[in-house]
């Protein structure tokens, strides 16, 4: 096997907090490095950060590359791309991995342009295999496999990179499984000391606002879903009492957030949110395999289909075959008369 590059992951925080994103992608990034019998690295961006990577190095990476300076407190990608390129032309990563956020879609395109790279937006899978390239007349082996969803989210395609290193992709939020936290795994801090230019720090931040999102289906223990077959938006009030009986959250395949019954930032799936809550139950849901693939690791799944041939059935660990506007008051009712014992 050649000797490859590290891997990298583009850790984002805020006021010194690891975002979750950055985990994930962690997580994913020492299953690539494994694979590729290489080092994994992170590159971590920002102001009074010292203590952030001892996070990295308990989710797995072996080397950070800690920037800390008052310059970097606040993203703004002219001085966070400067960082990055100067680090990558140095030492020469195989694959950098980056959040699906809004910072990593801004700062991805940036850095790819520059370097250049080949990158990759949105991916929902990351694998390494050999390639057999026609074009190229050879095969590409241990390359990066990098699959997303294409055409509106109907295909899901498998994209391969014969650009030089380094292989560039952002990741959706939530489809990448967080691994265990080890406390005694030690690795190797390198910290880097950026000069800036007046070109550099062209932009300021003048005011930051911060909001916290309406809708977390990623840490809801309960999910009840409703798709095309609910009928109606009318309809989705059976979906949010039953969401509301349990203490669950509500959410929506992509059929249902197309006919307009339920918004997008509800919406489960390939295209939407990956949640692997301890109980999904899936109104109406034919179970594409777009939408499977954002629900299949629920802890306990329960559909609810007037098609007993319906796909989603295949991945339910309990099925009902029947009208929902019938079955989802029964199921209130005996969960009031009977309490968590129905579950």
């Amino acid at each position: 096997m050649e000797n490859k590059g590290e891997v990298w992951v583009i850790a984002e925080q805020d006021e010194g907090k690891l975002a979750e994103i950055s985990i994930e992608l962690v997580s994913k990034g020492r299953e690539l490095a494994d694979r590729l019998n290489t080092s994994l690295g992170s590159v971590v961006l920002g102001h009074n950060i010292k203590h952030v990577p001892e996070e990295l190095f308990k989710y797995g990476c072996d080397v950070v590359y800690l920037a800390d300076h008052p310059n970097l407190e606040y993203y703004t990608v002219l001085p966070y791309t400067k960082v990055i390129y100067n680090l990558s032309k140095k030492q020469k990563p195989e694959i950098i991995l980056f959040g699906a956020t809004t910072t990593g879609r801004d700062l991805a395109p940036r850095l790819a342009s520059i370097l250049p790279a080949g990158l990759t937006a949105d991916c929902t899978d990351l694998k390494i295999g050999d390639y057999n390239d026609a074009r190229l007349k050879r095969i590409l082996k241990d390359t990066l496999f990098q699959i997303r969803p294409a055409f509106g989210g109907n295909v899901i395609a498998t994209i391969v990179n014969t650009w030089d290193p380094p292989k560039m992709v952002t990741v959706r939020e939530g489809v990448m499984k967080i691994s265990a936290p080890d406390s005694n795994r030690k690795g190797k801090l390198v910290d880097i000391n950026p000069e800036f230019s007046e070109k550099d720090l062209i932009t300021k931040v003048i005011k930051r606002t911060k909001s916290e999102k309406r809708v977390n289906l990623k840490n809801a223990r309960i999910i009840v879903s409703g798709g095309f077959g609910v009928g109606s938006k009318d309809n989705f009030r059976l979906i949010y009492e039953l969401a509301h009986t349990l203490g669950g959250d509500v959410a929506g395949s992509r059929a249902a957030v197309d006919a307009g019954f339920i918004e997008s930032e509800r919406q489960v799936g390939q295209t939407g949110t990956t949640v692997r809550p301890k109980l999904y139950i899936a109104c109406g849901i034919s179970g594409a395999v777009q939408h499977r693939a954002g629900m299949a690791e629920s802890h306990k799944i329960i559909a609810i289909n007037k098609d007993p041939k319906a796909p989603i059935f295949k991945i339910a660990h309990y099925g009902i075959a029947g009208d929902l506007n019938q079955v989802i008051p029964m199921m209130i009712k005996v969960y009031k008369e009977k309490g968590t014992h129905f579950l």
